[in-house]
């Protein structure tokens, strides 16, 4: 019998189909080791010799493959082809205690019957170069994020945590944010005038760009007497060519732009394509097609377009330090367009099928065309341009996308005119724009910088996006835009006019925005672990990675040079850093004459009214959705003082709305209501009312008995099944038991032998 180890059951179920009745196939469900989450998991002064242990909900797993390898001839280690695939192949290795002579390491960047076959037919031992550039990366990781965490505990909030690269992107994301808001917008009028040649209309334009409507008023006053004809007509042939198959980081990009698919989105779908043999391995850097990829698209395209469509192209990878030689990434069939029945799987290999086919395919031809007007005594000339195509040659299948937000299109409507022609101008209109500041990340541009800067690699790209949106560093959010008033000059019919328009301008949509949290985590990182955040130290442990896993250097070495300055920086900083908390000055509140601050908490983003050094204790609050302790005004500030606020009576008891640990609420009668869909600021007490009864006949529906008792108790339907309390105190039931039967006396006995399930919580929570 022969036992072949897998990462995933989809993948185990698709190999499966390919190998006769003598192949065992099994999954490891990905890791089944790693460093344990606490304690000293690397030997820093053993040669940072890391301890693994099986992940706990692996165990029962690992002992049935330990059991299945000793049963088998030859066990088949066929996880993925990249560096944590050949890691995992190694910690299987390892718990599992296999033996070389009967271990055998395959690797196939596609699952297909000849892929299959052919890995079978080639195998190899493991790769401990790959396994130690993994496990370099893992540890170096692990250190930083082990030191970093605990300073930034004592320095800035308990429970924060940092990380290597993922501190590094939110940099980018800080510094972006800091170059929007030193950004000083400056108007500028841009001028579009209707021109007329044989009775037909068409608009042309000035590339200059007119600093005041004064100046506008002008031109447009010379343009009202002037008489306008073709200066020139400039044709030119031209040619598109088709954008290379796809990488980890382009697919992630393109699938954004088209289909508005998150990072983590597209790798999810990708994976599952992938592991049903629908596509090649998704984690690549590479544009490399292989000769049975180029001949399988050749045929297609020669079946569904013809010869004259067909231009077969190598593309090789212009990434510094790519990783492992994998092909781009394709369909595993260049006939099969359709991979399933899932509607957004069928999205992502639709634009991978699309991608990698015109890849293949000829250029386009074009015909560009520019038409320049001048007028008599102008100093300007208008210009409009077009394009043609002549042959779709690859656009018949596919149109990459752009980050461009402000894109126009071409003008394919030119008018036919010839040099030297009359033409008169119907209208003009100079309208006032303005210079737009650096735009903000999204998922997919924040990918492509980090592809540029060399940070990270294609594993790493989502992971560390979801890292820092998780810990709260970073937002991807929708933002409304504002309104703003705008000029715009007419010249119709020989007059000239000035009217005031408005517009709606900085919407925001699926935009990065960095957190009070992050922003403050950022500078005092930046202040005192500057090594750390530099882009180009960060992407130079990364080709340090990369000469790991080839052999060229040792993991251990590498290790030791980083530690030893960045540990000596962790203790600087310990000993000698400052707090920080952002801290901005509010000015004075009007009727105490304390001073308001803006600050992050303890528990977050906070106001504070008063001194901790004044007699009486200060005041604090929470912010408001929305609000930033970077940008927050002193009025603004003063509102949140108003909590918690006293909305009236409801059955003779006091219904109170405020913010606290978790969250705003409303209480009466010593129960609290969450509130969330209204604001405790603005909530009414009708309002609040409705919440409260929602919340009591919740509690009567859970509710199964009552005992009248000293303390009452109560046995309760609740989230995760029954159980009952005693007080404050809840129990869980034992097994078996029925809560429909419970009595008052079985319920104190359980409770005599048992301790309360939420009493460590509540302890926890005191403590805090």
């Amino acid at each position: 019998m022969n036992l072949v180890i897998v990462e995933s059951p989809a993948k185990a179920k698709t190999i499966e189909g390919y190998l006769g009745k003598d192949f065992v196939v099994k999954s490891s469900y990905g890791h089944i080791r790693d460093l344990p989450k606490k304690g000293d998991a690397i030997d820093i002064d053993n040669n940072f010799k890391p301890s693994y242990e099986v992940v706990a909900d692996k165990k029962k797993l690992v002992a049935e493959l330990k059991k299945l390898s000793k049963e088998a001839d030859m066990v088949w280690l066929a996880t993925d082809e990249d560096r944590e695939g050949e890691a995992i192949s190694w910690h299987l290795f390892e718990a599992l205690g296999l033996k070389k002579d009967k271990t055998k390491r395959i690797v196939f960047h596609e699952i297909t019957k000849p892929a299959i076959t052919k890995a079978i037919e080639e195998p190899r031992g493991i790769d401990t170069d790959l396994v130690n550039a993994q496990q370099a990366r893992r540890v170096l990781d692990r250190i930083v994020g082990f030191e970093l965490s605990p300073v930034l505990w004592k320095k800035v909030k308990p429970s924060l945590s940092a990380g290597r690269v993922q501190s590094v992107t939110v940099r980018l994301i800080v510094e972006r944010e800091k170059e929007i808001e030193k950004f000083q917008s400056e108007s500028y009028f841009k001028v579009r005038a209707v021109f007329e040649a044989k009775g037909k209309p068409f608009t042309a334009g000035v590339s200059k760009r007119f600093s005041s409507a004064k100046e506008v008023n002008d031109f447009l006053n010379q343009c009202a007497s002037a008489n306008f004809q073709v200066k020139s007509i400039d044709k030119k042939p031209g040619k598109k060519s088709p954008a290379a198959p796809f990488t980890t980081s382009t697919l992630q990009q393109e699938a954004a732009r088209k289909l508005g698919f998150s990072v983590a989105q597209t790798m999810r779908l990708a994976q599952q394509l992938y592991e049903a043999g629908k596509i090649t391995y998704m984690r690549t850097d590479s544009v490399n097609l292989s000769k049975t990829a180029i001949d399988g698209a050749q045929k297609a395209i020669l079946a569904d377009y013809g010869e004259e469509y067909v231009n077969p192209r190598k593309y090789s990878t212009k990434t510094a330090n790519a990783q492992e030689a994998h092909e781009a990434i394709r369909p595993t069939y260049f006939d099969q367009t359709n991979a399933s029945s899932d509607g957004q799987q069928q999205r992502l290999y639709e634009l991978i099928w699309k991608r990698a086919i015109a890849s293949q395919m000829s250029d386009a031809k074009l015909m560009r065309t520019s038409i320049k007007i001048e007028g008599q005594g102008l100093a300007e000339l208008f210009e409009v341009k077009g394009e043609i195509i002549t042959f779709d040659g690859f656009l018949k299948v596919y149109l990459e996308g752009t980050d461009d937000e402000n894109e126009e299109d071409n003008n394919a409507n030119l008018p036919n005119v010839s040099e030297g022609e009359a033409l008169a101008i119907n209208s003009a209109r100079a309208t006032e724009r303005f210079t737009q500041h650096p735009a903000r990340y999204t998922e997919a541009s924040l990918v492509k910088k980090l592809e540029e800067l060399g940070i990270g690699r294609p594993s790493t790209y989502a992971p560390t996006i979801s890292t820092i949106q998780k810990r709260g560093y970073v937002v991807k959010e929708d933002r409304e835009g504002r309104e703003r008033n705008y000029t715009v000059v007419e010249l119709a019919e020989s007059n000239i006019s000035e009217i005031k328009e408005t517009e709606i301008t900085g919407a925001e949509r699926n935009k990065l925005f960095p957190t009070d949290i992050g922003i403050v985590v950022n500078d005092f990182l930046a202040d005192h672990f500057d090594q750390i955040l530099d882009y180009h130290f960060t992407a130079s442990v990364e080709e340090e990675f990369d000469n790991i896993s080839r052999g060229e250097l040792d993991w251990t070495r590498m290790l030791s040079t980083f530690y030893k300055p960045f540990h000596k920086s962790v203790e600087h900083t310990l000993e000698h850093a400052d707090r920080a908390s952002g801290e901005r000055n509010l000015g004075d509140d009007p009727e105490t004459g304390k001073p308001v601050i803006a600050r992050i908490g303890r528990y977050g983003p906070m106001v504070q009214l008063g001194e901790t050094s004044d007699e009486e204790k200060p005041k604090f609050a929470k912010l408001r959705p929305g609000q930033s302790i970077q940008t927050i005004e002193l009025d603004d500030a003063l509102e949140l003082f108003k909590l918690p606020r006293t909305l009236g009576d409801y059955k003779n008891k006091t219904v109170v709305a405020s913010i606290g640990r978790f969250g705003p609420f409303v209480r009466h009668d010593g129960v609290f209501v969450s509130l969330k869909e209204h604001d405790p600021h603005e909530v009414t007490l009708e309002q609040a009312i409705v919440l409260i009864e929602e919340k009591a006949e919740a509690a009567r529906k859970a509710l199964i008995h009552e005992f009248e008792h000293d303390p009452v108790v109560k046995v309760v339907n609740g989230r995760y099944g029954p159980y009952f309390s005693i007080g404050k105190d809840n129990y869980k039931l034992p097994k078996g038991e029925d809560a429909e039967k419970l009595t008052l006396e079985r319920c104190l006995e359980i409770a005599k032998d048992t301790k309360p399930s939420n009493k460590s919580r509540r302890r926890a929570t005191k403590k805090k």
